[in-house]
Parts: C-alpha cells; structure tokens; sequence
C-alpha cells in the first residue's frame, strides 16, 4: 500500500512506496487504479515518458499545457535525486501562483501527484539523473506553456546554480499581474 501525503497545494501529493525487502532486494507498487481513486484521481494514463539528464545543477521546465489539454502528472525519480517543483496555475485557487518543492531520489523511493492546472520543472542534485512521468493526457504542440524558472513572482528558491538549462526554458517569459492562470 502507498502512502499518500498532501502537500500545502490542494490536490497535490508526495506518494511514498511501501517496499518489501529481502535478501533479494525489494519490491513496490507504483499505481493501484483503487488507491489513487481514494485521493480522487480517475483518469486513465494516456503517456508515460522517461528522462536522462546527464549533469547535476540541470533545469529542466517549468512546463504545462493549456486547456483543454491540461494534464495530471506524477513523476518518479529512479537514478540519482532531483529537487522536483510545482506551481499552482489555476484560476481563481487560493494557492495561486504558490510553489511547492521536494526532493525525488532512487533512494527515498517517492513520487510527485501533480493534478491539473500546475507547472512542474526539476533541477538535478546529482549527475545522470532519469525520471518517468506518467502523463494523463497527450503531449499537445502548440498547446505547451512554460514559466520562467528565476520568476520573481514565484520566487523559486532552486537548491544549487543552474548548471544547464534549454534554450526554450531560458526564454519563457516572465509573468505579469495580466495571467489570470488557466
């Protein structure tokens, strides 16, 4: 059975796996339709994706898409650690533009709940770093948005300098009082 602990953002959760070890190694469920029912989530994963990223202090995101393709995420660290972010992006929550991060690594074995509406980007704690995503909806060009990672509205504290970071991420533009969310 997992455990499933609420973040101070609505709907968002760390979800520790519950191992059983032996002399062999260990053995964990990653999803049960029923579990993930008691925390309200009903869709169907429609894409799962996985991550290398080679050089610790990497920055990967801040990204989401637009509606009607807003997505629910959860994201598994399984070689290395990352500090792993959210940003609440819906309209009118009380936790708008609040950003929750935590600690994803092979060792503490804990995934990221990311419900519609939210942002999510990583930095890399340690070198060749891999993630698996679990994607609720389709990966949707042209309906792709991403948040600056150094945005003083969201005053991100990243735990180490950038070391690396896209091109595309180094230019998403910084928010204004304008963005309503979505």
């Amino acid at each position: 059975m997992m455990q499933f602990e609420p973040t101070p953002l609505k709907g968002a959760y760390v979800v520790s796996l519950n191992a059983f070890e032996d002399h062999r190694g260990w053995f964990a469920r990653t999803y049960c339709k029923n579990e993930f029912a008691a925390i309200g989530h009903t869709k169907e994963w429609l894409q799962l994706n996985h991550s290398f990223t080679r050089k610790k202090g990497s920055l990967r995101g801040l990204h989401f898409q637009y509606p009607p393709f807003k997505e629910i995420k959860m994201v598994r660290c399984i070689s290395g650690a990352v500090f792993d972010v959210i940003v609440d992006l819906r309209e009118g929550s009380a936790t708008f533009l609040q950003a929750f991060g935590t600690e994803l690594s092979a060792a503490n074995r804990r995934m990221l709940y990311i419900p519609e509406g939210f942002a999510h980007g990583f930095q890399t704690l340690t070198d060749d770093c891999e993630l698996l995503y679990h994607h609720s909806e389709f990966y949707t060009p042209g309906h792709e948005g991403g948040l600056r990672y150094n945005d003083p509205m969201l005053n991100i504290q990243w735990p180490l300098a950038v070391a690396d970071i896209s091109e595309r991420d180094e230019k998403h533009e910084y928010l204004t009082n304008n963005f309503k969310g979505i």
